[in-house]
C-alpha cells in the first residue's frame, strides 16, 4: 500500500513517534487527526503509518532512515529533537503549509460536536454553568469540553502560530 497526500478538502492525519506524545495532543488542538502510541517499536510505528497512509513525525533519525520512509512509501517530517512542544508544533505546521481549524479532543482526537447546554448541566461545575452557554463533546472518547479559561489559552497560543 502506497501512502497517497492528503487531498486539499482533506486535511492530513499523523502518526507521532513515541517522543512527540506532547507534539499529537497539541495538533489535535490545532484540529488533526494525531495519533501516538506510548513506547511504540519503531518498525510498528512506521507500519502504522503505511496502512493507515498517515504522514510520520518523527525525532528519531532511526525511523527516519527506515525502508519504507527511505523508498517515499511513507510520508515522513523529521522534527528537529531538542524543541519543546509548540515549538514542534511550530515546525510542523510551517513545514507543511497547514493552519489552525477546528480543534479535535486533545486526549483522544476525536471531533467535538455541540452539545445541548441542559444536558451537559450534570458534569460541569455549577459556576462554569452559570455563565457559559456553549458545550463539546468528544464523539470517540465522549469528554466534555467548554470554552473556559483553559480553551482560551489553547487557542491563543495557536493563534500566535
Amino acid at each position: 500500500m502506497t501512502a497517497q497526500p492528503p487531498t486539499p478538502e482533506e486535511p492530513p492525519a499523523f502518526w507521532c513517534d513515541a517522543m512527540l506524545g506532547g507534539l499529537a495532543r497539541w495538533l489535535r488542538a490545532a484540529g488533526y487527526e494525531a495519533a501516538w502510541v506510548e513506547g511504540i517499536d519503531d518498525a510498528e510505528l512506521v507500519r502504522r503509518a503505511l496502512a493507515s497512509g498517515r504522514v510520520l513525525l518523527t525525532s528519531d533519525s532511526e525511523v527516519a532512515r527506515h525502508g519504507a520512509v527511505q523508498a517515499g512509501r511513507v510520508r515522513a517530517l523529521l522534527v528537529p529533537p531538542g524543541k519543546r512542544k509548540l515549538e514542534q508544533l511550530e515546525f510542523v505546521m510551517h513545514a507543511l503549509g497547514l493552519r489552525p481549524r477546528a480543534p479535535r479532543c486533545m486526549a483522544c482526537g476525536g471531533r467535538l460536536q455541540t452539545v445541548p447546554r441542559e444536558s451537559a448541566r450534570p458534569e460541569v461545575p455549577p459556576r462554569t454553568f452559570a455563565w457559559c452557554q456553549e458545550y463539546f463533546r468528544c464523539e470517540r472518547c465522549a469528554k466534555l469540553f467548554w470554552r473556559g479559561t483553559h480553551w482560551e489559552r489553547i487557542a491563543a497560543r495557536l493563534g500566535s502560530l
